[in-house]
């Protein structure tokens, strides 16, 4: 038991790293308001790109500071250390993406007791929020996935879906969108649906490879974390079936390039993580500047030119956009990210 309170110590530790910069960067720049972005995990290409718009963001806006902290590996009790850390930094924004939007509640409830202002990505359940972000409909943008995936079944055989956790909403989200999307091809059936890979390429892996065994005839996969085609793209290529199982889901252009020249992908969506973590932190300057966001709205950033708005379920609103995109093998190398 020791042992593993030490482990647990160790990785709020290194969670916490950095943090302590938000306080020196007030200190330092006096009159800046403060946004700090906390994300799922540090380290994902996924994420690293989205400390891309968070730094841009901070470089080219007069007044803010801008940092992103994320623990070391998906685990929302890590996350919740993190926020309670930059609460008691006084931080005047914090925006978040949540691994799993309920176990949040209470720190973003205490952020936002304190004067804090809160934004959030990928959790249009979160009750304590100001202001959720959605790239765009998650059960639409899941139907999408599944559209591409039935096309590239023929519309029929076994096939799977794959989430970072079931705690991970949006996730949840575009696998339900998915299956429901399946039902219009009833040659099509969804076997041990809902895998969670933890955002682990390894485990994506070592679960795909654990479905292989189990529905040698499976036909397809959907996958759900940004590492979860990475994952099933090398057990797929393990086994020799390129071109013989369908794979789209979530992913980035250069992750995934490999696995679409060889045909262990087929295909793959994203927003980019960039222009949300632009958007995010835009959407926190406007809140500490008393505007009001409003449907139909520009916010000047691609995929969020017209956003639609509507009530949250707590006291904030959501905002949605349009911003996802669709690459295969034939124009991938158009997104150098």
């Amino acid at each position: 038991m020791s042992i593993v309170k030490a482990s647990i110590a160790c990785a709020v530790s290194a969670a916490l790293v950095g943090t302590a910069g938000i306080a020196g960067a007030q200190g330092n720049q006096s009159g800046n308001k403060t946004i700090a972005t906390v994300v799922k995990i540090t380290g994902e290409t996924w994420f690293n790109r989205m400390e891309d718009g968070v730094k841009a963001f901070g470089a080219s806006t007069p007044g803010v500071t801008t940092a992103q902290y994320g623990p070391p590996k998906a685990d929302a009790a890590l996350q919740t250390k993190i926020i309670d850390d930059l609460i008691a930094k006084k931080v005047d924004a914090i925006t978040v993406v949540p691994m799993d939007p309920s176990t949040l509640e209470g720190v973003l409830k205490r952020a936002m007791d304190r004067g804090i202002k809160v934004v959030t990505h990928e959790a249009d359940n979160a009750k304590n929020t100001h202001v959720d972000i959605e790239a765009f409909d998650n059960k639409a943008f899941g139907a999408r996935f599944n559209e591409r995936l039935a096309k590239c079944m023929g519309g029929a055989g076994k096939w799977t879906s794959f989430v970072g956790s079931l705690g991970s909403l949006t996730h949840v989200q575009w696998a339900d969108g998915g299956a429901e999307n399946a039902k219009k091809y009833p040659k099509m059936v969804l076997v041990d649906a809902k895998n969670e890979s933890f955002n682990d390429a390894n485990k994506a892996y070592e679960k795909a490879k654990e479905i292989l065994r189990k529905h040698p005839d499976i036909k397809g996969f959907q996958g759900g974390a940004a590492i979860d085609v990475l994952g099933i793209g090398r057990a797929i290529e393990e086994a020799g079936l390129q071109g013989k199982i369908c794979v789209i889901g979530l992913g980035l252009p250069k992750d995934s390039g490999k696995y679409l020249e060889s045909g262990a992908i087929q295909g793959i969506g994203f927003w980019d993580p960039q222009e949300a973590g632009v958007v995010m932190n835009k959407v926190a300057k406007m809140l500490l500047d008393g505007q009001q966001i409003t449907d139909g709205m520009d916010l000047g950033v691609p995929g969020y030119h017209k956003v639609k708005v509507k009530k949250g379920p707590g006291k904030g609103i959501i905002v949605v956009g349009e911003a996802w995109i669709d690459v295969d093998k034939s124009n991938y190398k158009n997104y150098p990210f």
